[in-house]
């Protein structure tokens, strides 16, 4: 079908499933910023993601319908972002829809900007027609139109307000670092534990591998380790791990980790393989290492492209239905297995309870334990039903190679690798590595993204700060002569153009960056690790091995300037407050401060 917008050269696999859609989409370019001043319409803003069901959703609803189509190019300059390409644009315009609704975010994330980029008006998916107590969305446009021509003073009030927001700092001043913010989320996490399923809070229930760390890696600390290993045997045992193939998906709906959104992200799966591997080191259990193996397994045959980087994400939807990739009917379970495994199958997977999917069909999860003896047969039915998925039309997979993912994969990897044993996987996070710094890295730069040999767009902090964590990763099994002058060239390229040489930490894009209407620098981790977090952990590891101070006091500085913050909210900021513990140890704070300070005799 011949394209009918402006997205049918983009790399992003997001963007081209929109190309021939009647929208007149355009990508993210100062071009369409440009038509919009020139033609006094508002810019509707749509971000999303490949995997995304609900984008899908509005997608097919909304932006393929001719009628919809029409109204949406008569009254605005539409664009289309991959929050994935762009996840500078995703943060902003998250924290902004944030700001204007008073609700959290999501994908897709639907917003009415000015030609100069603030937004005014905005909100996630819209359905078609007005239901789930939002208006339809052919209707919204329409009213966004009309206030757009009678309530420009309005408008304008009400951004100059936002702006003044969105780009308020708070004081940054150094502070003396000690232990009290580690010890308040090790208790907030512990305090909203769920002891009867795992994780933290109730549904929908995310892996939160950063949280897990900072559990996990605490020596001598075996109530926080049990936590943690805990929740990662709850993970393993629920639906959101799949228990044919290997991998989690991004999250659980329920609380029980039973039913997931079924899209793979290899963000999650790149930390799960580390604490995987640390959990079989720590307990000794050869089921946290059968997990280990089956992540990795999945990456490798499913994720790894033929130059050996790894792909971005697996589809929630295979023939335009979530999760019908994985979902079974017990008929079909009973033609594939012997009467004796499908009787196994059925008490172990679940399969002769109730179905617990749509009301007709079963999710595997373990719902009862193996007894001795029966694991030979068990692996003989998940081959056979292992097979037979793999006749299905799959998931779609998203097959851009983003700079920042394939190094948390690479990280995770290398260090399973190192605890398990493995040289296939430390050759596989070699080969990924050199992939990165064969077509990433141009001219002392790393780019964000590549797809079918094309790599563009400046990458971001945690490009830079991730992969130099992944390199260091890597030399602690396989150190090669290139690899510490390489390390030392992320690290500069950091300190040079993301580091707030006034404040300290980074920002999120680089100081030759487009101008955006907020320059993000944040603490905290979300789905990814924060990047400040990761880049003082990888930086405090560099400087050690390097005997270089710069990098040292650079992670310091870092820990110094969200000192306050951390202090104050230490909950979402695990990954820096990691990086404060190790600071600390070598460090410790002065005994004049109150945490440390020791009695004294009468």
């Amino acid at each position: 079908m011949e394209a009918t917008n402006r997205l049918a050269t983009e790399t992003s696999p997001y963007l081209l499933q929109h190309a021939d859609n009647p929208v007149a989409w355009q990508p993210w370019s100062e071009a369409a910023l440009a038509q919009a001043r020139t033609d006094n319409k508002p810019i509707l803003l749509s971000i999303g993601y490949s995997a995304c069901h609900w984008c899908h959703v509005m997608a097919h609803e909304s932006f393929e319908d001719d009628a919809t189509a029409a109204v949406m190019n008569r009254l605005f300059v539409n664009i289309k972002v991959d929050r994935e390409e762009r996840p500078d644009l995703d943060q902003i315009y998250q924290s902004a829809h944030q700001m204007l609704t008073g609700r959290a975010g999501g994908w897709p994330l639907t917003l009415f900007l000015t030609p100069e980029g603030t937004p005014f008006y905005g909100g996630t998916y819209f359905p078609k027609e007005s239901r789930y107590g939002l208006p339809g969305f052919v209707e919204l446009c329409e009213r966004i139109g009309e206030i757009w021509r009678t309530r420009r003073q309005d408008i304008d009030t009400q951004n100059r307000e936002l702006l003044a927001v969105m780009n308020r700092r708070s004081p940054e001043h150094a502070i003396e670092l000690d232990n009290q913010p580690v010890n308040h989320l090790r208790s907030i996490l512990l305090g909203s534990l769920d002891r009867q399923h795992g994780g933290f809070g109730g549904a929908p229930k995310f892996p939160h591998p950063t949280d897990l760390a900072f559990l996990l890696h605490r020596p001598g600390d075996t109530e926080a380790q049990d936590a943690a290993l805990f929740t990662l045997r709850r993970m393993a045992e629920g639906g959101i791990h799949d228990q044919l193939g290997g991998g989690f998906c991004r999250y659980s709906v329920d609380e029980r980790w039973e039913i997931p959104h079924f899209e793979k992200m290899l963000y999650d799966n790149g930390p799960l393989l580390g604490l995987y591997a640390d959990a079989f080191a720590l307990t000794g259990d050869a089921y946290f290492k059968q997990v280990a193996e089956g992540i990795a397994g999945w990456v490798l045959r499913e994720m790894t492209s033929p130059e050996g980087a790894f792909h971005s994400s697996l589809d929630a939807d295979s023939e335009h239905e979530e999760g019908k990739f994985y979902v079974w009917e017990r008929a079909q379970v009973a033609l594939l297995l012997t009467p004796q495994e499908s009787a196994l199958a059925g008490r172990h997977w679940g399969l002769d309870q109730p179905p617990n999917f749509e009301g007709k069909h079963w999710h595997l999860k373990i719902a009862a334990p193996l007894t001795e003896g029966e694991s030979a047969m068990i692996e003989s039915a998940r081959a056979k039903l292992f097979a037979a998925r793999a006749q299905r039309v799959p998931p779609g997979c998203d097959d851009k190679i983003l700079t920042s993912w394939n190094a948390l994969m690479i990280e995770g990897l290398a260090h399973a690798a190192r605890v398990l044993a493995r040289e296939d996987w430390l050759a596989a996070a070699r080969r990924a590595l050199d992939f990165l710094h064969a077509r990433h890295w141009r001219e002392g730069r790393l780019l964000a993204t590549s797809r079918h040999g094309l790599a563009h767009l400046p990458a971001y902090l945690d490009d830079y700060a991730f992969l130099l964590a992944a390199l260091l990763e890597l030399m602690e099994s396989d150190p090669r002569e290139t690899d510490a002058d390489f390390a030392r060239q992320l690290a500069d390229t950091l300190l040079d153009q993301f580091e707030d040489k006034e404040s300290g930490g980074f920002f999120f894009t680089a100081h030759d960056h487009e101008t955006l209407i907020q320059r993000p620098k944040s603490a905290h981790d979300n789905a990814l690790p924060s990047g400040n977090g990761v880049a003082a952990l990888a930086l405090q590891r560099l400087g050690q091995r390097l005997g270089e101070g710069r990098y040292l006091g650079v992670a310091r500085r870092t820990l110094q300037a969200f000192g306050m913050q951390l202090s104050r909210q230490p909950g979402g900021c695990a990954t820096l407050l990691r990086a404060l513990e190790s600071e600390l140890s070598v460090n410790p704070p002065s005994c004049t401060d109150v945490m440390c300070s020791v009695p004294t005799s009468d």
